[in-house]
């Protein structure tokens, strides 16, 4: 009878000692025991480089926080859970001033920075949630976990990512969503809570322009709260696009003002026209085409600070082939701002449900753009939208069906 003999073998992989595998067998038997330990080796070691490959796929590399992938798989699953009455928080911040640092003192001091910033940023949020960095200088935080005072906790998460020293000052601005009663979707969060941020940004910059704007916002939210949402949605497209296409910051704030503004003319147009369930007569549609005049007028009441946003509110009905309204203007004759706005009114029109259409499908909605690039529309800025829109659909799909 063949004598059990007990033994130990190495589990390795890559030459990595993962562990020991234990076993007992007769001699004639040792060869198959060996196979089982390096079998056994390798099942443990690809598990582990699994979880390791996933956690390094969801990391920053540079300060160790989520990344963007991270933030769209649980963000995706915060928005499942979130209730009235435990609600979820979307912070979302950009940093100021972290560009002339860059310029001034180096990539590697920017990257030391964003390191601190990143660090500070962890340890503030981690009881109630965690932080993520999305890109260059954009960060974001999603809570998760009851909070007594959710203000108190943004503004410490908000001084967290600032820094003062000789010759340099990096804040950061910020926006916040709430789930679910400010947003029910992962895109729709991250676009009100960018947009918010954004604003803020601005009002940093001009003050009582944003104060105007505001007010005149929340005027036409009185009159019609679709028509306010639209123009939310209008304002991040905008706002997207125009970073696309390169403008700088100032440039790109005048045409997100102009395109919360858009239909602030609208304010002047009857319920039995503006509300109307079916399609408009042609004396209805006449005064209907005044919405974007009359938008002018209501901004410049404002003053010389909205002087430049009125223009490209009453262009933004104008059209590539000159048979727009009220001007009839054509080509590069449209303010860039207009042309841009026109593309993003269009775009939301098609995909949101009004009392006289169903929805169309955003894939619909990207094919009559194009349909209508050269003749309504800027057949440039039509092929940059349209791949945004599509880059975006796709992440959000990663970000749905990652592992």
């Amino acid at each position: 009878m063949s004598r059990m003999r007990p033994f130990a073998l190495p589990a390795l992989v890559a030459s990595l000692l993962l562990g020991a595998v234990a076993a007992s067998a007769t001699l004639g038997s040792e060869l198959a025991a060996l196979a089982l330990a390096l079998l056994a080796g390798a099942v443990v070691g690809l598990a582990l480089a699994r979880r390791a490959t996933r956690r390094e796929l969801c990391t920053d590399p540079l300060t160790g926080l989520g990344n963007r992938r991270a933030l769209a798989q649980e963000l995706a699953w915060a928005c499942e859970r979130a209730s009235e009455e435990e609600p979820v928080f979307v912070w979302f911040f950009d940093l100021n001033g972290f560009k002339q640092y860059n310029d001034s003192f180096g990539h590697v001091s920017g990257d030391a920075l964003l390191e601190r910033l990143g660090a500070r940023l962890a340890r503030v949020v981690a009881p109630f949630g965690r932080g993520y960095r999305l890109d260059g200088d954009e960060f974001c935080v999603l809570i998760t976990t009851p909070v007594r005072d959710p203000h108190a906790l943004f503004q410490r998460a908000r001084a967290a990512l600032a820094e003062q020293g000789g010759g340099f000052t990096v804040t950061a601005s910020g926006g916040a969503v709430e789930l679910p009663r400010e947003a029910s979707t992962p895109t729709r969060a991250l676009r009100l809570a960018d947009h918010r941020m954004y604003r803020e940004k601005a009002i940093s910059r001009t003050g009582g322009v944003e104060l105007i704007t505001a007010v005149l916002q929340a005027a036409l939210a009185q009159r019609q709260s679709e028509l306010a949402e639209h123009s939310n949605d209008v304002a991040g497209d905008v706002q997207m696009l125009a970073r696309r296409i390169g403008l700088d910051d100032e440039a790109i704030g005048q045409i997100v003002k102009a395109g919360d503004l858009h239909d602030i003319g609208k304010l002047g147009i009857p319920d039995e026209i503006l509300i109307k369930p079916g399609p408009l007569s042609a004396e209805e549609w006449e005064f209907m085409k005044r919405h974007t005049s009359m938008g002018e007028q209501i901004i410049a009441a404002g003053g010389p600070a909205l002087e430049q946003i009125g223009p490209l509110v009453r262009a933004s009905h104008e059209r590539w082939d000159g048979t727009g309204y009220p001007d009839h203007l054509a080509g590069e004759q449209i303010p860039l701002g207009a042309r841009i706005i026109a593309i993003c009114d269009s775009f939301r029109a098609m995909i949101d449900a009004r009392v006289y259409k169903k929805s169309m499908s955003i894939e619909d909605a990207l094919a009559e753009l194009r349909r209508c690039a050269g003749t309504q529309f800027d057949p440039n800025l039509v092929e940059v939208f349209c791949a945004m829109v599509s880059e975006r659909m796709t992440r959000d799909r990663m970000g749905s069906t990652a592992p």
